[in-house]
């Protein structure tokens, strides 16, 4: 057994008092030392002067030198005064030892406090107190649960400081069964309106997931503190009720309770969540109101709240008028111009930053990373490592995006070297990146090899993209093979599906594409728009477009891009007719068709032949939509003119089109005029075509 700091000095002070001592000084004056030391701010020459006395000093002196070592957080002194306690004094006071171990327990020496704590002649209601508190302030969320077991079955009465204690233990370790026993004793021991317990009660319930529950403890708090009402702020945050945690900071302020910046800070976190501007406009107002606009915290909370609203000049503006700027304000603003895709403006603020960290570095490679900007980012990446040695897992993450982006795989191996030699490889994060790096950059056999070697640490991420990487590069075998292995190992995610059904689709998998549907609906699965719209995808590939159109009605809202994918599903079955039908029915649901929607209708007029329909349809994209039209709209426009044998509408249209048209686009209209005997047209795409390829000579 490891034997405690404690003890060792504890011998070597015997040691020492039964060598010859010098003469001691009067314990009169050891004590006015002390205090001349302590008054002076001299509080290691304070304890050291303890050494001079050879009987132990007043208790109150003790516990208040026990204070300021746990205040000031002095590990050493506090070992000296605990040797010199237990050796001049045979039977210290039970409420001395206890200082000491709260002492070891702000100085995070918990083998200490432990070890003091399991040699305690006699213990008290204080000394498992303090035990169970310095665990639970150190993280030792078990342990102090465990002890308070331990208190609870030697018949000690906990108090409460105990359940104070306790409580956060439950929350950090996610123990709500026994936080609803500790909530029964408190109610017990006649507790329950003690306003910090109910307040961590609701802390508990709320870290747990059970927010009703901590709605109910909230509620039955008689008078709220601003901690209370800071605490189911925040949870219904973490459990992301952002509308909910706005109501209840507003319900706070009608109940004339002044918030505190974190409650401040909190409330613009959840109007950030749901982009609430006019709540967000409403809490600044509060903020002004109560002077806390200078506040660092609620200002780099107000900064974030403005971006996420869309509001950048306003956020700009709040960041321009804060008079001392520190570095999480400065980061908010430069991470909220490179986030809206205005990286030349948040390359600035970050060249302007006083001081930088690796919340600062991957804020600003994140921007370049969003809007593909592969080779400044790559240059950044560059200046990083010339810079600064900071780095995280999500720095790691963010260059293995940008391998992937360039696919540069010789960089993605040398980046898989650096996390092997700095141990994060097991982060999930930074290995699900890797995975990804390897599929996208078309390398299929390191991804698989890295896909095995992560081993028990991979999850639905992981699965999701190695099936995506054999999807993108024509493996639908093989990624259908992968989806039986997964059944294995976890129960597959929702994602998983719509891409394992595109690749039915891709590969006219009608019967993988069955099962894999008859699997989802045996285990219960809710289909998300993506996924019901893979199902539509791959049954209209199939051929089995009654089963696509009954699933598509099946869905409870339709967003534009499953009716995309209905309207292209009747074209490839060449049902036409159909899609001009369906049409209506959109308009009907009040759905507004997009650029893709126009596609898939000229796609239908040309199946039925529709030329003066798609010239209707074409005409009202720009006309009552304001969508402007793209290249693909003009090659239909060009495809159905010439199907139909629309000779002078093709000519018409093709020398009206604000571009020159393409090589394509003129081979179209050569082969309908020949077919058509539109020869002075004819002529003119020839000559057209062959102005672009010299080596042809093409006539009508």
């Amino acid at each position: 057994m490891a034997v405690s700091a404690f003890s060792i000095l504890k011998r070597l002070l015997q040691n020492i008092n039964n060598q010859p001592q010098k003469q001691p000084q009067g314990i009169e004056s050891i004590i006015k030392s002390i205090l001349s030391h302590l008054k002076a701010g001299r509080f290691q020459q304070a304890v050291s002067v303890l050494f001079a006395s050879p009987e132990p000093l007043p208790h109150s002196l003790y516990a208040d030198l026990f204070a300021l070592c746990s205040d000031k957080k002095a590990i050493v002194e506090a070992r000296k005064l605990e040797s010199h306690l237990v050796t001049f004094c045979p039977f210290p006071p039970v409420f001395l030892l206890n200082r000491c171990i709260e002492a070891y327990g702000k100085c995070g020496c918990l083998d200490d406090a432990r070890g003091l704590f399991d040699e305690m002649p006699q213990r008290d209601g204080g000394s498992w107190n303090s035990m169970i508190t310095a665990y639970a302030r150190n993280g030792f969320g078990e342990k102090a649960l465990f002890l308070f077991s331990k208190m609870n079955k030697e018949g000690i009465v906990p108090n409460e400081i105990s359940f104070a204690s306790v409580l956060g233990s439950c929350g950090v370790v996610l123990e709500v069964s026994l936080s609803r026993q500790v909530h029964a004793m408190i109610v017990k021991y006649g507790h329950y309106k003690n306003v910090i317990l109910g307040s961590s009660l609701v802390d508990v319930y709320g870290k747990c997931g059970f927010i009703s529950d901590a709605r109910l403890m909230f509620d039955e708090i008689e008078n709220p503190t601003i901690i209370s009402w800071n605490v189911i702020v925040r949870q219904y945050i973490e459990v992301g009720d952002g509308e909910e945690a706005i109501l209840m900071f507003f319900k706070m302020l009608r109940d004339d309770v002044r918030p505190l910046n974190f409650t401040l800070s909190n409330a613009l976190v959840a109007c950030s969540s749901m982009s609430a501007l006019k709540e967000g406009l409403q809490i600044h107002g509060v903020v002004v109101k109560t002077n806390f606009e200078k506040d660092k915290v609620v200002s780099s909370s107000l900064i974030n709240m403005y971006v996420k609203c869309g509001q950048l000049e306003i956020a700009r503006t709040v960041f321009d008028q804060l008079g001392s700027k520190d570095l999480i304000s400065w980061t908010a603003i430069m991470s909220g111009y490179a986030m809206s895709g205005r990286t030349r403006e948040a390359r600035e603020l970050f060249n302007m930053m006083p001081e930088r960290n690796v919340i600062s570095w991957n804020a600003m490679l994140a921007g370049y990373t969003r809007l593909s900007q592969w080779e400044d980012a790559l240059e950044f990446i560059f200046l990083m490592r010339r810079m600064t040695k900071d780095f995280d897992h999500v720095t790691l993450v963010l260059i293995l995006n940008v391998c992937a982006g360039l696919s540069d795989v010789e960089m993605g191996k040398k980046v898989h070297g650096f996390i092997y030699r700095h141990g994060f490889f097991s982060n999930i994060f930074v290995s699900n990146a890797l995975l990804d790096m390897y599929g996208k950059c078309g390398t299929l056999n390191s991804a698989r090899v890295w896909f095995y070697q992560m081993s028990q640490g991979r999850d639905t991420v992981s699965w999701n993209a190695l099936l995506t990487s054999y999807a993108q590069h024509q493996r639908g075998e093989q990624a259908i093979t992968l989806f039986s292995e997964i059944q294995w190992e976890s129960r597959p995610s929702i994602n998983i599906f719509g891409t394992l059904l595109t690749v039915c689709g891709n590969i006219f998998a009608l019967n993988h594409g069955k099962q894999i549907h008859g699997f989802m609906v045996r285990n219960g699965y809710e289909l998300n728009m993506a996924v019901r719209g893979a199902l539509v995808g791959m049954y209209s590939k199939c051929r089995c477009i009654l089963y696509a159109f009954m699933i598509f009605k099946e869905a409870d809202s339709r967003d534009v891009a499953l009716w995309n994918i209905m309207t292209f599903g009747f074209c490839h079955n060449g049902r036409g007719r159909e899609v001009l039908e369906f049409i209506g029915m959109m308009e009907e649901e009040g759905v507004k068709p997009d650029h893709v929607t126009f596609h898939g209708i000229l796609l239908a007029c040309i199946c039925e032949h529709e030329a003066e329909l798609g010239q209707l349809y074409f005409n009202s994209m720009s006309n009552d939509y304001c969508i402007i039209p793209r290249m693909e709209h003009y090659e239909c426009m060009i495809e159905l003119y010439s199907r139909c044998g629309c000779m002078e509408e093709l000519e018409k249209f093709i020398k009206s089109m604000p571009f020159e048209p393409t090589v394509a686009m003129l081979t179209r209209v050569f082969v309908a005029c020949k077919k058509h005997g539109a020869v002075r047209f004819g002529e003119w795409s020839a000559e057209q075509l062959n102005q672009l390829n010299p080596h042809t000579t093409l006539k009508i």
